[in-house]
Order: C-alpha cells, then structure tokens, then sequence
C-alpha cells in the first residue's frame, strides 16, 4: 500500500505532465538563436571580429515579423565594416532557419563581454511583440598580445630536442 507522501509524489507527477505535455501541444513559435564570434588577426596588425547568429523555429507555428539586432557592439571600440547588426525578415516558419552575419573591426585593446542579441516577433494569436534571445558568447581577448609561431622554428627545435635524445640514449647504454 503507498503511503500518503508516494501518492501526493505521483499526483505532483501526473500534473506536471499533464501542463509540460499541454504546452509541447500547443500551435506556437519556439525561437532559439545562437550566437558565434571570432577574431581573425590581419597581417596589418588590426583584428576582425566576425558575427554570426542563427535562429531557430523549434516550434509549431510560424513567427511573423522577426528582427534581430546585436547592440553588444560599442561604436567607440568597434567598426561595423561588413553587413549590420540588425536584420529583420517577414516570417521565419516551424522548423525553419535564418542566419545573419556580420564583420567589425577592432579599435580598442581588451577583454570584451558581449551580450545576447534580442530576437522579437510575433505571433497571430497575441498583440504583444514577443522576444528572445541568442546564447552569449565566450568572451573575446581583442588585440591581445600572441606569440608568434614560426613553423620553421618549431621543426628545428624538434629536430634538435631528437638529436639530443639520441645522444643520451647512446650514453646511458
């Protein structure tokens, strides 16, 4: 015989269930977006940043008038030299993808922490502008110092450190 705690336990259960499965059932868009970031350093010296966000309809039912904007982007640490950091499109149906990218350029030497990018949208049945938003980056060391590696440098090293190994092996012996 179950105790009294068991079957308020199972109650607790069967009701979850029962509104977890009511909203997996209901007509409704499901946006998830995911944003990327990656430095690329020019042989100038400067360093590009390149953006990309893809957003996902995971839901049932079509989402109309989407926009994405990325205001993570200071103008005073960032130009924008390639594309723009919103975009808008007309619907974007269940199961559907759309990505957007874009290329800044660098001005200021540091850490940088940006944030997700805000995805709007709407859906018939609901006045209200609906939002979400992309996966944060990791953040991005901009114009860090990195060494440079010289793949020359690297075989005659190994090259070396073998000769070496060599050596001792024929002395132990």
């Amino acid at each position: 015989m179950a105790s009294p705690i068991s079957k308020s336990l199972i109650s607790v259960l069967i009701a979850l269930f029962l509104i977890s499965s009511s909203f997996a059932s209901s007509d409704v868009p499901f946006i998830v977006a995911h944003k990327k970031a990656s430095l690329k350093r020019l042989k100038s010296g400067a360093e590009r940043i390149s953006v990309s966000i893809d957003i996902h309809n995971q839901g049932t039912s079509t989402a109309y008038d989407v926009s994405l904007t990325d205001d993570s982007w200071p103008q005073d640490k960032f130009d924008v030299i390639s594309g723009n950091i919103s975009q808008s499109w007309e619907r974007l149906d269940a199961g559907g993808i759309l990505s957007h990218s874009f290329e800044l350029d660098a001005k200021v030497k540091g850490m940088f922490h940006g944030s997700p990018a805000l995805i709007t949208f709407r859906i018939p049945t609901k006045a209200a502008l609906q939002e979400a938003y992309s996966t944060p980056m990791l953040p991005l060391d901009v114009l860090a110092e990195k060494p440079t590696e010289n793949k020359l440098e690297l075989v005659c090293y190994f090259s070396v450190l073998k000769n070496v190994a060599d050596v001792l092996s024929k002395l132990v012996v």
